[in-house]
Parts: C-alpha cells; sequence; structure tokens
C-alpha cells in the first residue's frame, strides 16, 4: 500500500496532505521487531499490510491539520488563555483551529464554514462542537447564527400515518352478517362524503410528500437539547480564504463579548489587489506587507477593538504565503455592524459635480485575479475524505 495511504488508513494521519508532510519529516517500517527499519523516501513507497511504523516527527499529526500548528503558535506568542471559554471558528474547514482550542480546553467551539462535509468526523461527534455549514460569515448577524446552530442541531420527524383515526365506514354493521336489532345505534357512522374527504386529505398528504411541500417537523437530536448556542463568544478566531477580513470582521465582532479576544488569521494574498500578486498567487513584494496589516489595524479601530498584537504565523501557508496573526480585544461596548446602506453619513459632503470614470482593470490585473481564483487549493480541504490512488489527481496548473 502506498506510504501516505497507509499513514490515513492506519490512523496515523487524519488526511493524505497530512501524511505526505509527516512523510517529508520522517517516517520508518519494519516488518518484524527484529528486521531493519526501512526509511519512508517518497509518497508512492510501499509499506506492507501489518507492518510497524514509526513517525520521526510527530508534530504535523497533533492536530486534524496543520491549522492547528498556526493557532497553537499565535495562542503560545500571545499568551492567551481559551480553557472554559466559549469560542467562535470562522472558516473551520476540516477542523485544524477547532481541535487545537479543544485541546486547549476550550468548553465550547461553534464553527462555521460556507462548505459543507469538510469537517472531520472525530470532531463532529465531539458533544463540545456546534458545525454550521453552507453558512457565509460576511452575513452573520446573532439572530441568524443562533437559528443556523439551532437547524444544525435538529432533526426532521417525519409523520406516522395515523390508521386509527380513519372514519367507521358507513353500514359497518352489516359486517356482522346483517344482524340488527333495535338497539344499534349508527349515529356514529361516517357518511360517505366524509370518507371521500379522507380520501382525499390522505392523497394530498402523500403527493405533498413525494413532491418535498409537505411541512416537517424539526426537534433536537437526542443529547443536544441543553447544548449552548448563545451568540455571544469569549473568543472568536478564524481562518478564512479568498475573501478579505474588512468584510467579514463587521459582522464577527457583533457576537464577540464587552472584552473578549479575537485572533484571527491574515492571509495577504486576499487583502490586496490583483496586480499586487504574483505568480501562482504569491505576494513575493514585502512591502506590501505593511499595508494589509494598516488595513486590518484601521478596519478593527473603527469597530471598537484595540489591537494588541501584530505577529507572523509560526509556519507558512499551504501554497507557500507569508502569513501573520491580529490580535485585539473587543471594548467594553460593542458596536453593531453598519448596514451596507447607511455607510454613507448624513454629514459627509457632497461629492464633486463630475466624478471621475473608474479606471478599467489592465488585462494584466484580470489575468491575476482569474488566476489566483483558479489556482488556489486549500490543500487541508482539498484532499481530505479522498480515497487511494484511485483518486483523480489534481494537476499543479501554476506549473503552466
Amino acid at each position: 500500500m502506498r506510504a501516505d495511504v497507509f499513514l490515513v488508513e492506519t490512523g496515523l494521519a487524519s488526511t493524505r496532505s497530512q501524511a505526505q508532510r509527516l512523510i517529508a519529516a520522517g517516517v520508518q517500517w519494519r516488518t518484524t521487531s527484529l528486521a531493519p527499519w526501512i526509511k519512508v523516501a517518497k509518497n508512492g513507497d510501499e509499506i506492507p499490510a501489518g507492518a510497524d511504523v514509526e513517525l520521526l516527527d510527530d508534530s504535523e499529526a497533533k492536530y486534524i491539520s496543520r491549522g492547528g500548528l498556526k493557532l497553537e503558535g499565535a495562542l503560545a506568542a500571545t499568551g492567551l488563555v481559551v480553557k472554559d471559554l466559549r469560542c467562535l471558528d470562522v472558516g473551520q474547514s476540516t477542523g485544524g483551529f477547532t481541535d487545537c482550542l479543544l485541546q486547549a480546553g476550550a468548553r465550547q467551539v461553534i464553527g462555521v464554514d460556507v462548505g459543507t462535509g469538510q469537517l472531520h468526523e472525530r470532531l463532529r461527534a465531539d458533544e463540545r462542537v456546534v458545525c454550521v455549514e453552507g453558512f457565509n460569515a460576511r452575513a452573520l448577524t446573532p439572530e441568524s447564527l443562533e437559528a443556523a446552530c439551532d437547524l444544525a442541531l435538529t432533526e426532521i420527524v417525519l409523520e406516522e400515518e395515523d390508521n386509527d383515526t380513519q372514519p367507521v365506514a358507513p353500514y359497518a354493521w352489516m359486517r356482522n352478517g346483517g344482524q340488527v336489532d333495535d338497539e344499534y345505534d349508527d349515529s356514529q357512522d361516517a357518511k360517505e362524503q366524509e370518507i371521500e374527504d379522507f380520501k382525499a386529505e390522505r392523497s394530498a398528504k402523500q403527493r405533498a410528500k413525494a413532491e418535498g411541500t409537505a411541512p416537517v417537523e424539526r426537534r433536537r437530536r437526542p443529547g443536544t437539547e441543553n447544548i449552548d448556542i448563545r451568540p455571544e463568544f469569549d473568543f472568536v478566531t478564524g481562518d478564512l480564504s479568498f475573501i478579505s477580513l474588512t468584510l467579514v470582521l463587521p459582522a464577527v465582532v457583533s457576537v464577540l463579548k464587552p472584552g473578549g479576544q479575537l485572533l484571527m488569521l491574515v492571509k495577504p494574498q486576499f487583502e490586496l489587489q490583483p496586480g499586487q500578486i504574483g505568480k501562482g498567487g504569491i505576494v513575493r513584494d514585502k512591502a506590501l506587507y505593511a499595508e494589509v496589516e494598516q488595513r486590518i489595524r484601521a478596519c478593527l479601530a473603527e469597530l471598537g477593538l484595540e489591537v494588541k498584537q501584530w505577529m507572523d504565523s509560526a509556519i507558512d501557508g499551504g501554497d507557500g504565503n507569508h502569513e501573520f496573526f491580529v490580535h485585539a480585544q473587543q471594548d467594553a461596548v460593542v458596536k453593531a455592524p453598519v448596514p451596507a446602506a447607511a455607510d454613507a453619513s448624513a454629514d459627509a459632503p457632497a461629492a464633486p459635480a463630475k466624478k471621475a470614470a473608474a479606471k478599467r482593470p489592465s488585462r494584466a490585473d484580470m489575468r491575476a485575479k482569474r488566476d489566483l481564483q483558479e489556482l488556489y487549493v486549500d490543500p487541508e480541504a482539498a484532499s481530505f475524505g479522498q480515497p487511494g490512488p484511485a483518486r483523480s489527481k489534481q494537476k499543479k496548473r501554476n506549473e503552466r
């Protein structure tokens, strides 16, 4: 069996990408305790079934994904303690950040992600975790998050056919051989129209069920009745792609408690303009990092948060981009996000009579933006749940 597949199949790695990083760090195997160790040189090396396997560096296997290592480094650098805190994980994906928070003692982690089916089963089954899928964090409000959490914890209750309440057919007394005496009371027998109405009602229910338009009843799954889904968090963290944090922070800050802590991963490639990003979606001009930092700091200050620290991520992104963390704290009063329609102030100066036409982006900028969207693949999400060598190969388009 391929070495990377072997590590996943035996539970030493959660995903193929994690297995490949473990192999790069050092993996060896042997068939018996007396046999010499054989080092795995590449992902496709064969490891026989039943072999003893040893990880020479198991740091990559500490969390579901390497995102956990990023957050672990940031927590250590800031000195933040999440023990017994309720946390929000924005962009939960496979669950690297969530795993780190739980191992650090978090009381609960509610995770939201615009995707579906990515969270690792071990975390999905953890009673401390609430997974909200198909949820756009940019549109998050306290009310919508609470409703989405409640929906994630419920199940559909199917209506059972009630055969005990069918109307008694007219002339039912004849079923006894037509024997009837003067004391027989037929006042409770259904009329023929009642029978027809009952048949029509049942037929309509069956038709609605087949068409998916039948009303459904939902209730909390057993064991989840007392789970806390209040949209108030002591700690908010997140790892987002393909969107600027400045578009998401106004929403997520609305569910951060007064005095709460925020620790977000910053990916410069999603904070800059297409023309500022190099080939393969890599930010190569380090001078642009200051521009990203200034923009994030200004956004947080406007939302009433005090930036405590701006720091490098302990490890780079999977695509090779240098990443950062920003640590901020909520003031005593939480500022509500400003609706899009109310962004313009009534006291703002009047716009000039003639507005210059917007500059049309160059072909190079448009091509760079398109390449960034097409080429960027989250290595954790891309390999999660994938089978072995039979899976379709992912071409490295950035080598074109």
